[in-house]
Order: C-alpha cells, then structure tokens, then sequence
C-alpha cells in the first residue's frame, strides 16, 4: 500500500464594515483590526473544507 500526504485547508469567512475613502484602504483598516484581533473567526465562520493528497516521496536510501 502507498502513503500520502493529504493536506486539509479549512475556509473561515467574516464580512465586515469598515469605513473608508477607497477599497484599498478598506482592507488595509480590516487587515488592521483582524491583526489586532478585533475580528475573531471560529466555526461558526466555516464555510468549507478541502483535501488535497499527493504521493509521500521516500527518501532515496529507501531499499525495496
């Protein structure tokens, strides 16, 4: 049987208002706030999951 690594990337999303003269400076000010965590994403934010697999590479010393 093979291995394989199987990466699982979880997708939380939030939407937020923010006050702002252009779009780029909306999301510079969330980014802001998220980093200063004024915005704290948990499972009720969750909106999807995925999985991505790819073979497990043996290290060359590997003897069959």
């Amino acid at each position: 049987m093979k291995e394989y690594d199987v990466a699982i990337t979880e997708t939380l999303k939030m939407t937020v208002t923010v006050e702002a003269d252009s779009p780029e400076e909306a999301e510079q000010k969330a980014s802001d706030n998220w980093h200063n965590s004024e915005y704290i994403l948990d499972a009720d934010n969750f909106t999807g999951v995925d999985f991505a697999a790819k073979h497990k590479n043996r290290s060359r010393d590997y003897e069959r």
